[in-house]
């Protein structure tokens, strides 16, 4: 029996992939340009400790919350028309954020850019889908959006800095208005619009029960993993999983659910996401510690530890521009697990990370792993796209984010938990320091650098030296442990063999 292949790409779907581009470099650039402007904001704004952890915080929480009801609204009203509605609610959101007068402003405008962001992601990646029907095109097309979306990233720290020396701090947000004033011009031009063929009314009480089962368990998650154990935030992550399953078990009931549930029916796809999953959650746990390590260690400046990271969200997008090629010759589920063996070789640096002067096995093994995570992730994506009828794009593509967004948050509570454990264990006050002191000390290594500013300067060092110390363990270990991670799926994926 004589098969159709796929239609190719034309040079009219690869500028288009370009335009979608947009909005995926302007999210990047957008997250890292505001941890520079953050004190400034402070400053200006007056907002306290807790409003600047809301003002952080609340992007991700309503993200998070809509990814399924966007994607899924994208599959019923058109991939384009959310795309543009998203961009231009984006650009608005960015005007008023900029110019947000009070933290609480600021924080409304962050959960409004939020919202508009989950329209973002899951449109790009679902039109892709529909423009690249060609496996292999579809794959080079998600490895170049990937691409864009870490070289916002790796740029957003030079050019906050540029930005925020010579204005204020509102300019930071106002970056984003040319980026979606300029998608919302070619869009239309250059962009199909797709839909789904036959979509019912969207279920108002499955959006609601979504809603109630992703923002309590992302924000228990965050919160036990910024102040250890607390029963509101265990609490609020058993609620969430309540209402995760009163929401599966409604969506089994619908003739057209929120979310298609027979998406997990196909091997591959269920396979490709707990990938994405776990390695979100062992580099988000790695990437804090590095992060921490830099600033309250080794003693830099945010600008100078940015720096330090650039080379490692390089390699990252060099790896997803790569991983097609490579999937091209080979399995992709061989590449994938030698990407997750290079990925574990790197974090195996992490051992040799000491207080004194980690700079170079923590720079090369985080470019190490970020080199081969590169590859199942691109790969990943690919497959869970590509297992997707065209149909549910958009539902594909907000489980991906939605599970990217978990990942994080599960790998900053658990493994940046593990190292506060490891903190806290490793640290041993010196006798000179006062009980005090020593006791304040003993709780994160931030907090050890408030005691020692009230201390003489002989104890003090004496007390940043065994914090540091302490602190660089659970560097180590949280390296290690995801160093066997990582191992254990390079095994699982390459003898499965279904990728």
């Amino acid at each position: 029996m004589e098969t159709t292949a796929p239609a190719r790409a034309g040079q009219r779907e690869w500028i288009g992939l370009a335009v979608l581009a947009l909005p995926t470099l302007l999210l990047a650039l957008d997250t890292s340009v505001l941890y520079l402007a953050l004190p400034q904001v402070s400053a200006d704004l007056g907002a306290d400790g807790n409003q600047m952890l809301w003002i952080l915080d609340v992007y991700s929480f309503v993200l998070a919350g809509f990814l399924v009801t966007m994607g899924t609204l994208g599959d019923r009203i058109g991939r384009r028309r959310l795309l543009l509605i998203g961009a231009a609610a984006f650009g608005a959101a960015s005007i008023l954020a900029a110019y947000s007068n009070s933290a609480e402003m600021l924080i409304a405008t962050r959960a409004l850019l939020g919202l508009a962001g989950a329209t973002l992601m899951p449109s790009t990646m679902a039109l892709i889908r529909n423009m690249f029907p060609d496996p292999k095109q579809m794959g080079t097309a998600i490895g170049v959006w990937f691409s864009c979306f870490m070289g916002g990233m790796a740029i957003g720290p030079l050019v906050g800095g540029a930005l925020l020396e010579h204005f204020w701090w509102g300019s930071a947000f106002l970056l984003g208005v040319p980026f979606m004033a300029l998608l919302l011009i070619v869009a239309p031009v250059l962009l199909p619009e797709y839909r789904a063929p036959s979509t019912g009314r969207l279920d108002l009480a499955s959006v609601g029960l979504s809603l109630a089962g992703i923002l309590p368990a992302i924000y228990g998650l965050k919160e036990l993993a910024r102040d250890g154990w607390d029963p509101v935030a265990a609490g609020a992550v058993v609620v969430g999983l309540a209402f995760g399953f009163a929401f599966v078990r409604r969506q089994r009931t619908l003739a057209d659910p929120l979310l298609d549930l027979r998406l997990f029916v196909y091997r591959a796809f269920r396979s490709a996401l707990s990938v994405y999953l776990l390695t979100g959650v062992v580099m988000a746990g790695v990437s804090l510690m590095s992060t921490v390590y830099l600033q309250s260690v080794l003693e830099l400046s945010t600008l100078r530890a940015g720096l330090w990271l650039l080379p490692h969200n390089v390699a990252l997008a060099a790896g997803f521009l790569v991983a097609p090629r490579l999937a091209a010759r080979f399995r992709p589920a061989y590449v994938m697990a030698a990407g997750m063996v290079v990925a574990a070789a790197g974090l195996a640096l992490f051992l040799l990370v000491d207080p004194a002067d980690g700079t170079a096995p923590l720079v090369t093994g985080l470019v190490l792993a970020h080199a081969g995570i590169s590859l199942p992730m691109a790969l990943s994506a690919n497959i869970i796209m590509g297992a997707a009828p065209p149909e549910k794009a958009g539902s594909a593509a907000s489980l991906m984010e939605t599970s990217a967004e978990f990942g994080i948050a599960m790998g900053v509570a658990t493994l940046g938990t593990l190292g506060t454990a490891m903190y806290r264990g490793s640290f041993d006050a010196p006798a000179t320091v006062p009980a005090e002191a020593a006791d304040a000390a003993r709780e994160s290594i931030t907090a050890a650098g408030g005691a020692a500013a009230g201390l003489p300067a002989a104890p003090a060092a004496e007390l940043l030296h065994a914090a540091q110390a302490a602190f660089t363990s659970g560097v180590n270990v949280v390296g290690a442990v995801g160093a066997v991670i990582f191992l254990v799926l390079a095994l699982i994926v390459y003898r499965s063999r279904t990728a």
